[in-house]
């Protein structure tokens, strides 16, 4: 059997008494654990008690949207982060030959280096 309501003091035996003992004494982990986001309020007990719990439940459900968007962005901005490194990340370039001269140039190259050859004694 539950114990009087906390909040009102409604002697009818009703789960959600021992919920709002539990915000009450400010101990969030055992009203989520008795259920704070889907309870039921006593139907005896008065609208400031009962506005007292669903104000609880409803500030709770802001928190956790909160953190589920939170989340979302942190991990969406990780995405992005990660595609701009990848799109920045430098590529080697294979080894480049050196361009081979037209023949025209080769040649006289060739006929340059000859002369220096010759003058050299």
């Amino acid at each position: 059997m539950a114990a009087a309501c906390p909040s009102c003091g409604c002697a009818a035996s009703h789960p959600a008494h021992a919920l709002l003992a539990a915000l009450r004494a400010d101990d969030l982990d055992a009203a989520l654990t008795l259920g704070l986001l889907d309870a039921q309020s006593c139907p005896a007990c008065d609208a400031a008690c009962t506005a007292t719990q669903f104000a609880a439940r409803d500030a709770r459900r802001v928190a956790l949207a909160a953190r589920d968007r939170y989340r979302a962005r942190e991990a969406r901005l990780a995405r992005r982060k990660a595609a701009r490194d990848a799109a920045r990340a430098v590529t080697p370039l294979p080894a480049a030959k050196a361009p081979a001269l037209p023949t025209a140039a080769a040649d006289v190259l060739a006929r340059a280096l000859a002369k220096a050859a010759a003058r050299k004694p």
